[in-house]
């Protein structure tokens, strides 16, 4: 849990301006993933502003210069994962780990940082500008991220490794892991729900951002993975879903009990919320801001 005490009105004014942020992003390069960011704004600035228990960030607060993979050796203590707290050489297991699976999520990431006061807001000049760390897909040498996710759906898989050895240890932080609606088609999610309950991981807390679509289309179109509540119980594991889109009942829903049991927060959300100029182009994986509505855009932009 944050330091500060932050009321409901102060964490939606955060996810306002994340959201205005990275509309700001994609006014200037053209495009972005604003739909995710109007989706995912509330959910991730309640996470960062409420309810992860992380410890104090030790990554640089300005964006850092990145010559590419591998990284020189002098850039391991800034892993992304350094931005949420988590101390390779000498990590606090009473903290909580946060894994980002949804890594084209990565501008609500660097926002919520900012947000947070674990960056500064100057970082946001160098988002997706080559030779930066600040990328459009997160990796782990980028703020906020503990990994490289790789193919949607192996970010599971190793928080919920993480989880188990921290259960095996007897480590007290949780491990909270995000994902979006459109990666649970993968099959190697179903494969972690089902060891992740088999270990009775009750450490592991994932949270699905549920706005209905994929790269493809409507995820209801692609591959429906609903009754998803219904089907994460059959997989022994308890899930609630609520609206993502409402501070109280994510901070509600994080209270869950679920002893002996893995949980999942489905946050039903929208992909428009908060810019609903962007309705009549959904489905929409990656909006781009069309010639003609840039000024509309703008001056919406400058209304926020």
């Amino acid at each position: 849990m944050a330091d500060k005490v932050y009321t409901n009105e102060e964490i939606l004014k955060a996810a306002t301006k994340i959201r205005k942020s990275i509309l700001g992003i994609a006014l200037r390069i053209g495009g972005c993933y604003l739909a995710q960011a109007c989706s995912s704004a509330d959910l991730v600035a309640t996470l960062y502003l409420r309810i992860l228990n992380l410890g104090p960030s030790l990554g640089n607060k300005e964006a850092l210069p990145f010559p590419g993979v591998p990284s020189p050796t002098n850039m391991d203590y800034q892993k992304g994962s350094t931005y949420n707290g988590y101390n390779p050489k000498n990590p606090d297991y009473s903290k909580d780990r946060f894994f980002v699976s949804c890594c084209h999520y990565a501008s609500v990431i660097y926002c919520a940082l900012v947000e947070a006061g674990r960056i500064d807001a100057s970082a946001i000049e160098k988002f997706n500008v080559d030779g930066w760390n600040m990328e459009m897909i997160g990796a782990e040498h980028s703020p906020g991220f503990e990994n490289t996710a790789g193919s949607l759906g192996q970010t599971i898989s190793i928080a919920a490794g993480t989880a188990h050895a921290y259960k095996m240890k007897g480590h007290t932080g949780n491990i909270v892991c995000m994902l979006s609606d459109g990666e649970i088609e993968e099959g190697q999610d179903w494969e972690c729900f089902q060891a992740a309950s088999f270990y009775k991981l009750e450490n592991l807390i994932v949270y699905v951002d549920k706005n209905g679509q994929q790269v493809e289309g409507y995820t209801k179109d692609v591959m429906p993975t609903e009754p998803l509540v219904e089907r994460m119980h059959a997989f022994g594991w308890e899930c609630v879903e609520v609206d993502g889109h409402n501070i109280d009942a994510i901070t509600e829903a994080s209270k869950t009990p679920h002893k002996g049991k893995p949980l999942m927060i489905i946050c039903d959300t929208c992909p428009w919320q908060g810019i609903p100029l962007l309705k009549p182009m959904m489905p929409k994986h990656y909006p781009r801001i069309p010639k003609e509505q840039k000024e509309e855009f703008q001056k919406f932009y400058e209304s926020m």
